[in-house]
């Protein structure tokens, strides 16, 4: 039996707030559902609560850019069918299918609110292709900068609009709920001054969660240090089902440093690792050992442009025969001028730390990169909780299945995100005030926090036995690790109530619950690879593996079988 806090310890709200509709996060998804709320529901009152500044999540990271079917030789089809080959069979094919049809138009959206996208010389959009994709369908921005462009335009078109309150600095705690058991709002704490300061509730019937990904659970990740998992971990203390959760990402190619280089570039262990986008793959970089033999080469038709998970695979099969560390993206056959117009984010950090692309080969390692499950979601990104939507890489919509498509996942906040605030304003709730605390913030007693001490042994104990390899053994010495972290009398550590001890404690919950959802599929399918299971198995493992806790903190996991697709 694992048990898990149903709540965290914390100080009771010394302020509150009151709204009609809370978004929480502000990546792609959070700020795409706020300036769809605002239009839908001109009346309403909208909060927009972020974690540390407006720019600091996840989007601003994303170089590859956007896929969607906007070329005349692509279709919605196409892409559809990439997505279902890269989900290996476990994508919900009506939320693939949304995404594939309603994609363009956001684009073009994101466009003409001001986004400055890559054009070629007829005006049109500029396309490339990365790993998986059958046709050119990549738009991006500033050769390897689209996130940061993206986030550029939606945050200006945030702040033009002065009914849109923003809270900064704030890091969500927990849900509440209502006697039915309806969002009712969050509690959070606020690093800032006067009466927002410390621990509040944020009042409202409705509540957004945008809180983006988990990659902070593994030593090594391109993931932000906001990516502590606090969107997922709240959910499953409110008793929302999650699901898929065994299915990380690792990105092939984050840029290995060695710890002095590292710091040069604020890449500390533990902290998050530039990346080498997958783009410069598509424009024809292939990666290599330290003799210059292809990696990739016999290993998959696509080769270097195979999913990510083959990639990521293949160079761990080769790091461990070769007992290095990492290997190398060669792309001076790209020509320096190419490098340094196409990608000039990264010849740039890559030159900070001693590298220069165009005459080296650029020394590349798996990182935890993006997660695939998360808090699950209806195709119209509603919870299992009432009240309580989800949409962005804390969400799980089904789109991805056991492996995302490269360059789905900033269009995937931006249809869903639409997609909520349309179903928000055909409610009756939308316009009701949340003016009322709650008397008790969640269903369930269990309280408690893991000691922030005991980080980089969490951190460590994912990478090694829950990373890119993993067997029953691995897992099981890892599940041990996240028991002990969370005695504390075997510590006899005494925790303080805030931001380290509630980042750690959601990051033991969302380490614990995906641990458990690894051990129980025993297969190879996606990004989860077992090396004692190493076959995909249709037979047994055609569907999705769903976590939640009940009212006493106990961890459930159940087994959907995939609906067969009509």
């Amino acid at each position: 039996m694992i048990m898990l806090p149903c709540r965290l310890g914390a100080p009771r709200p010394g302020w509150t707030r009151a709204a009609d509709i809370v978004v929480i996060g502000s990546g792609i998804a959070g700020l795409t559902a706020v300036l769809h709320l605002r239009r839908e529901l001109p009346s309403a009152r909208v909060l927009l609560v972020t974690k540390a500044h407006l720019d600091a999540g996840s989007t601003r990271w994303a170089q590859g850019g956007i896929a969607a079917a906007l070329a005349a030789e692509d279709s919605a089809a196409d892409h559809l069918a990439d997505t279902l080959v890269a989900g290996v069979g476990l994508c919900d094919p009506g939320a693939a299918q949304v995404l594939v049809d309603e994609g363009p138009a956001r684009v073009r959206e994101l466009a003409e609110l001001g986004a400055r996208f890559d054009r070629a010389d007829d005006g049109s959009f500029a396309l490339t292709r990365e790993g998986g994709h059958l046709r050119n369908r990549i738009v991006h921005a500033g050769g390897d900068a689209t996130g940061l462009e993206v986030e550029r335009a939606l945050i200006a078109a945030v702040r033009a609009d002065p009914e849109i309150e923003v809270i900064e600095n704030a890091l969500v705690l927990d849900l509440l709920r209502d006697a039915d058991g309806r969002t009712a709002g969050a509690t959070l704490h606020v690093l800032g001054e006067g009466s927002r300061d410390g621990v509040g509730a944020v009042t409202a019937p409705t509540v957004v969660l945008a809180t983006g990904g988990m990659g902070q659970i593994f030593a090594s990740t391109t993931n932000p240090g906001v990516s502590t998992g606090d969107g997922v971990a709240l959910a499953l203390r409110a008793g929302a089902v999650v699901a898929d959760l065994e299915f990380v990402q690792f990105h092939p190619t984050a840029l290995w440093l060695p710890p002095a280089a590292a710091a040069q570039v604020g890449a500390q262990p533990g902290g998050q690792q530039p990346l080498v986008s997958e783009a410069m793959r598509g424009e024809g970089a292939v990666l290599v050992d330290a003799a210059g033999e292809q990696v990739m080469a016999g290993a998959h038709p696509l080769a270097d442009l195979a999913p990510r998970d083959v990639v990521a695979k293949q160079m761990s099969r080769v790091m461990a025969a070769q007992g290095v560390e990492h290997l190398y993206l060669d792309a001076r056959g790209l020509g320096a001028q190419t490098i340094e117009r196409r990608f000039p984010s990264i010849t740039a950090r890559c030159r900070s730390v001693g590298v220069d692309p165009v005459t080296m080969p650029i020394p590349v390692a798996p990182a935890a990169h993006y997660a695939s499950g998360g808090v699950r979601t209806d195709l119209w990104g509603r919870t299992t909780v009432p009240g309580l939507y989800a949409c962005g890489e804390v969400a799980c919509t089904g789109v991805h299945g056991a492996n995302r498509l490269a360059s789905n996942s900033l269009l995937e906040g931006l249809v869903f995100a639409a997609r909520i605030a349309h179903d928000i304003a055909g409610t009756e709730r939308a316009g009701r005030r949340g003016d009322a605390v709650p008397a008790a913030p969640i269903v369930g007693r269990g309280s408690g926090l893991t000691d922030p001490a005991e980080r980089a042994e969490l951190t460590r104990a994912m990478t090694d036995g829950a990373g890119v390899l993993r067997s029953a053994d691995s897992l099981r010495a890892t599940a041990k690790v996240l028991v002990g972290l969370g005695d504390l009398r075997l510590s006899g550590a005494t925790v303080t109530a805030g931001p380290p001890a509630w980042e750690m404690t959601n990051l033991r919950t969302v380490a614990t619950a995906l641990v458990a959802a690894d051990a129980t599929r025993t297969e190879t399918r996606g990004s989860h690879w077992r090396e004692d299971f190493g076959e995909r198995d249709d037979v047994h493992w055609l569907g999705r593996i769903l976590t939640r806790l009940d009212p006493e903190g106990e961890l459930i996991i159940d087994v959907e079988p995939m609906r067969p697709a009509p």
